[in-house]
């Protein structure tokens, strides 16, 4: 029996937006260990089902197909984001600061 996790994807550091980033996957779990190549020394596995990554609008549809194909399944919760307070440059010449100048 095959496993899998389903989660939602975190933001790329690189990512200004939040695309791709409402979907849930789901992966399979590594059912092989990966080999080493003697000749080349690349690292390679035979099980097809790691290259395999399904996207789902919701939570309940990917749950439902783990459901349905049998596979057993674990969720892990996406982490809420910390909502920043703006602050412009002049903020930083006030001179009500709280914060010490550090130079």
């Amino acid at each position: 029996m095959s496993s899998a996790r389903i989660y939602q994807p975190a933001k790329d550091a690189s990512q200004s937006g939040m695309a791709r980033t409402k979907v849930w996957v789901l992966e399979f779990d590594q059912s092989t260990p990966r080999e080493t190549d003697p000749l080349m020394g690349w690292t390679g596995s035979s099980d097809m089902l790691q290259q395999v990554r399904l996207e789902f609008e919701t939570r309940d549809e990917a749950i439902a197909y783990a459901a349905r194909a049998g596979l057993s399944y674990r969720i892990e919760e996406p982490h809420k984001p910390i909502i920043r307070k703006g602050l412009s440059y002049s903020d930083n010449f006030k001179f009500n600061r709280t914060a010490p100048w550090t130079h």
